[in-house]
């Protein structure tokens, strides 16, 4: 239902918007400052989006959870989504989570109300698990079929996979 009410009313607020601010500033200025947030809602992105890739690398060099730089980057794409939607109104939630408090905040929201139910990571982390061979123990043994095929057996001229020489 939430889904629903956000498709139905983020276009009439845009269209309000725009009307507003077209009929108070004029046509060329609106849609000058509609590309100009385009542009610099990019070039945001592309930076912050390398931060949160850098703090994701770090996170799975240390071993850490990634779940935090994770979400941040999502985010970051959502932000840049939002951004090159043409209109005000997303444009002013797109800067929003492109600021890093913004997005702690949210980030804290969600985490509160989000329940993992296990996370492994690591050396450490298939400890526990086994997976039983015939006899019901780890195995080694990889069960398998072969054909043996010796270089005398072999008929010369093309494999078969490819056309030889005509």
């Amino acid at each position: 239902m939430y889904i629903f009410l956000a498709f139905l009313m983020v276009p009439i607020i845009e269209i309000a918007l725009f009307i507003q601010i077209g009929g108070a500033i004029g046509l060329w200025p609106t849609l000058a400052i509609v590309v100009l947030t385009a542009v610099l809602g990019t070039w945001l992105v592309k930076t912050q989006g390398r931060m949160a890739m850098g703090q994701l690398r770090s996170s799975f060099q240390q071993m850490s959870d990634p779940a935090e730089p994770l979400a941040h980057g999502a985010m970051i794409l959502f932000a840049g989504a939002l951004l090159l939607t043409p209109g005000f109104f997303t444009d002013a939630f797109g800067f929003a989570l492109l600021m890093p408090p913004v997005r702690l905040a949210v980030f804290r929201y969600l985490r509160a109300r989000v329940t993992v139910a296990q996370f492994q990571m690591g050396p450490g982390s298939m400890q526990g698990r086994h997976y039983p061979g015939a006899a019901g123990r780890p195995d080694d043994t990889i069960d398998g079929d072969f054909e043996d095929v010796t270089p005398g057996d072999r008929p010369s001229g093309p494999s078969g996979w490819v056309d030889g020489p005509r």
